[in-house]
């Protein structure tokens, strides 16, 4: 019998423990995952800081994870586009409130993970690089391609970039995980994008497809985007990061073109929610900004006539969303070279005893690259 280890959270708020976990096999529409790499992203240290409030469902001893790449080690019966022992990325989907189960969380050896939400990886592609992906890119996926939200055009992984729409997407925050994907993904769908970074990023987001980069911390940022959208259609913003809604609401009042937001940033900051503080006590303190930021943006956004929805990074896997991405598109964009895993992996170590600082480290803060553990 296959035997499986994981980096559980066994409470609210605890630090993650690796211990023994049960092998599951894969259901008629899943595949199991032996893990090689894994990533962590924001979610993974606000879940562990403060679940209870955003994602009030999980219960506990759980095992939290997103993005994974490894090799398949079993098929469900309904399954015919994997085989074992092939390479693959896979976004775990085991928080989402449909899910809710710590099988598919990918914070251990083995996974279960949605066919649909896995896509195999060429030989030349390190399981390191692979596991930088997959939320980010649903993310950013969610955000411009669901028809409640951009409803873009789709990618296309026949060329360099499908036929051109004449159109310029804004992706304010473009040097974040999801930033970077949805860079690469509104370029392969014909679009182009204009981005924010810090200057030090500007060059790593142009080589991504970004027709030209501001810099976020300028006091005439929102003034010069502006100005490079004269003449421009906008298809759409995509709001990344704290202060990026109010920034993309001005912007996109100003231009021609859909206006329309995609929030990818909840207005709060999780950064103080750490063991030892009161999590209550720390929401209360910010609950009058987050009202009056709620209350704000809706009465600009009404008051100007935008439409804007925050992004949910799994909703994907009820939609079209998840099989254009996971199926269609990035199998062959990852063969061709043209679409690459962004951000860089930063790798600081081999086994799941790295988990928990590699939480400790995203929470600090990272520019342009992504926190992978080996496996």
């Amino acid at each position: 019998m296959t035997t499986n280890t994981a980096a559980w959270i066994l409470s609210k708020r605890a630090d993650l423990a690796v211990q023994p976990a049960s092998y599951t096999p894969p259901g008629d529409n899943e595949i199991v995952v032996k893990n090689h790499a894994i990533a962590i992203n924001p979610l993974d240290w606000i879940l562990q800081n403060a679940g209870e409030l955003v994602f009030s469902w999980i219960r506990y001893p759980f095992i939290l994870g997103s993005d994974l790449a490894g090799e398949v080690v079993e098929v469900g019966k309904n399954v015919s586009r994997f085989k074992v022992g092939q390479r693959v990325l896979a976004h775990a989907v085991g928080s989402d409130p449909k899910r809710n189960r710590a099988a598919e969380g990918a914070f251990q050896n083995y996974t279960v993970v949605l066919e649909q939400m896995a896509c195999p990886i060429p030989d030349s592609m390190s399981y390191e690089s692979a596991a930088v992906l997959p939320l980010g890119l649903s993310t950013a996926a969610c955000g411009l391609f669901e028809q409640d939200q951009m409803a873009l055009q789709h990618p296309s992984a026949t060329a360099k970039q499908a036929k051109a729409t004449g159109q310029t997407v804004l992706v304010w925050g473009g040097s974040t995980s999801v930033g970077c994907n949805a860079i690469q993904l509104a370029v392969a769908a014909g679009y182009e994008v204009i981005a924010t970074a810090s200057a030090k990023n500007f060059d790593y987001l142009r080589k991504l497809g970004a027709s030209q980069v501001f810099d976020y911390r300028s006091d005439s940022v929102v003034t010069d985007i502006i100005q490079a959208c004269n003449g421009k259609i906008l298809a759409g913003a995509m709001a990344i990061g704290m202060g990026s809604m109010e920034a993309c609401l001005d912007i996109v009042h100003a231009c021609k073109g859909n206006k329309f937001v995609a929030m990818a940033t909840f207005p709060v900051s999780f950064q103080k929610m750490t063991k030892g503080t009161n999590l209550k006590l720390q929401f209360l303190l910010q609950l009058p900004r987050l009202v009056a930021f709620m209350l704000s943006m809706q009465i600009k956004s009404r008051l100007r006539g935008i439409r804007t929805k925050a992004i949910f990074g799994t909703s994907l896997i009820a939609n079209e969303v998840s099989h254009l991405i996971y199926r269609d598109f990035l199998p062959a964009a990852l063969a061709q070279g043209i679409f690459v895993a962004a951000p860089s992996p930063h790798v600081i170590g081999k086994g799941l005893e790295y988990v928990q600082a590699g939480l400790d480290m995203q929470r600090k803060g990272v520019s342009a690259s992504k926190i992978v553990i080996s496996l």
